[in-house]
């Protein structure tokens, strides 16, 4: 008699349920099917990829070509109803196709979604755009998607072409409730107009204050806020600040803030960095004569972190152009500083470098042999002067005072860095690079599947921390079982975790949870592990197995 043992197959389960769980909600199938309606003979539908697609990137993302791999050591079967054989390239490149020329449709749905089935407050917006750096040439490009081009990239890589997106996140969560693609040499400051016009859609009926950086202050961005009745708070450009304005402040005058930085909130009281405000207005002035001219409140703000951060920074751009100087006044008269020229050409150098040239004295004399000899100092005044405006910024906004001082209006603003965060996520765990994509149109579409999986993973962070409610911390995510805030990083670096074992004709799947903090994770998120929406109904219940 010969027995055959069927072997056990298993399966990586990882966040592949809360991704489900939370795709439902926000019904993206759906409308991306609404919108790309696919043949009846169709095997999958463009709704079904994307999903996919975005499951991918909330546990491991892959290249288009290995996404069908992927699928078949993970349990996407199991947990979509799709089987890996079809998520070839050639099918996933058709549903981006198919999305691409709907992108603003399925961002502002979804976005809709999201703020209706989850209660989302968008009545405090930030807004910002990041760059994402492109190898290749991309020569041939569809006109009506984002150009992949040179312009300024955050990396500073300015060799490579690049593609930008822009991010609204809100207050409540930091939930990124829209985003869109830009080409790669747009400038931020134009894009403020249309980023406003799209949020106030997705935000209305409701009102909603716009928080951004300094891009967004410019005359033409004003004049559209102050039509649309939007509100905003944002840095104002060095630029649009009177010379000599920050060091006539006196620190002592301005009124203290009861406000304490996320980065010190575990330091004592003495060590903790403290905000003053002064409050005043500005007039600006729009190219032409005839403009109207606009009035804003103006908050000046004093940081002792910030003064602290720049007098170190002055410290170390002195001290270390102090060495450069004495080793150039050594090497004068030598074989590399024959001539004045060349040491008047060190001197710019130097000076550009260490950006010193606002306190920076120099003579250079030549002796009758034509020896260049070279004497220096700082101008102490001068270096007086700029200590004078360490701490100091301005703030300009079209709040009623009525309903937010000057100390409120910097809290409201000091939301902004949590927008540095989703790019951060938007970067790190999400893969937004590399882009192994030949075509813009892909590429706009690909953003879009990263920028909802980042939804979809801010989601799963507020979900959680709201769940534990009050100081929102818990126990079980590092070795130590220190009480720590739990982020959507260490939620899915857990979830990773999850195995499943394929049911059988007489066996039902089981999950495998190896770590009770996983358990504790499904629990706030309020998935039923014990009987899973996502299993076929015909299975009986699943088996847990901890």
């Amino acid at each position: 008699m010969n027995v055959e043992i069927a072997p056990v197959v298993e399966r990586r389960l990882g966040a592949l349920p809360a991704s489900v769980e939370f795709l439902r909600r926000l019904d993206v199938a759906r409308i991306i099917d609404e919108l790309c309606p696919v043949r009846d003979v169709a095997h999958l539908t463009h709704g079904q990829v994307i999903e996919v697609l975005i499951a991918n990137r909330l546990s491991a993302p892959a290249p288009l070509v290995r996404v069908g791999d992927w699928a078949r050591e993970w349990a996407v079967e199991e947990v979509f109803g799709i089987e890996a054989d079809l998520l070839n390239d050639d099918r996933i490149g058709r549903a981006l196709d198919a999305v691409a020329p709907e992108l603003e449709a399925v961002v502002g749905s979804v976005g809709a979604q999201a703020i209706a089935e989850f209660g989302i407050d968008v009545s405090r917006l930030h807004w910002d755009m990041t760059s994402m750096s492109l190898h290749g040439a991309y020569e041939y490009q569809e006109e009506e998607f984002p150009q992949v081009k040179y312009g300024r990239p955050k990396d500073r890589r300015a060799d490579l072409k690049q593609v930008q997106a822009g991010i609204a996140i809100s207050a409540d969560g930091g939930i990124p409730v829209f985003h869109r693609a830009y080409d790669g040499g747009a400038g931020e400051v134009s894009q403020v107009v249309g980023a406003m016009t799209a949020l106030r859609e997705l935000a209305a009926p409701r009102d909603f204050l716009m928080i951004g950086d300094s891009k967004l202050i410019s005359y033409g961005n004003l004049l559209a806020l102050r039509e649309a009745g939007v509100r905003f708070i944002a840095p104002a450009p060095a630029a649009k600040i009177p010379d000599g304005l920050y060091a006539t402040l006196d620190p002592g005058q301005a009124r203290p803030v009861d406000y304490t930085a996320a980065r010190d909130a575990n330091k004592p009281p003495g060590q903790r960095g403290r905000y003053r405000v002064l409050e005043d207005t500005q007039t600006l002035a729009g190219p032409r004569k005839r403009d109207p001219q606009i009035t804003v409140r103006r908050i000046l703000v004093h940081s002792s972190a910030n003064a602290q951060a720049q007098q170190a920074a002055r410290t170390r751009r002195l001290e270390s152009a102090r060495e450069e100087l004495d080793r150039l006044q050594r090497a004068c008269g030598g074989r590399h500083y024959a001539t004045a020229q060349k040491v008047t050409a060190r001197i710019g150098v130097i000076t550009s470098k260490r950006r010193i040239g606002s306190c920076l004295v120099t003579h250079v004399t030549v002796d009758e042999a034509g020896r260049p000899t070279l004497t220096w100092h700082y101008d102490q005044e001068a270096l007086a002067a700029e200590a004078a405006t360490d701490g100091w910024y301005a703030l300009l906004t079209t709040l009623d005072p009525a309903e937010a001082d000057a100390a409120e209006a910097l809290i409201r603003y000091k939301g902004q860095p949590a927008i540095e965060r989703r790019y951060s996520d938007f970067k790190g765990p999400l893969a937004v690079a590399p882009v192994f994509l030949h075509h813009n149109r892909r590429i706009a579409a690909l953003i879009t599947v990263i920028c909802l999986a980042l939804l979809v993973f801010c989601l799963i962070e507020r979900q959680v921390r709201q769940a534990l409610g009050g100081d929102q911390t818990m126990r079980g995510l590092y070795p130590d079982n220190r009480t720590v805030r739990p982020t959507g990083r260490l939620i899915l670096y857990h979830l990773a975790g999850l195995r499943m074992r394929a049911g059988t004709a007489t066996d039902p799947p089981t999950i495998l949870i190896t770590r009770g903090v996983q358990a504790h994770l499904l629990e706030l998120l309020g998935i039923d592990e014990t009987r899973p929406r996502w299993l076929d109904t015909s299975n009986p219940m699943c088996e847990i197995r901890v």
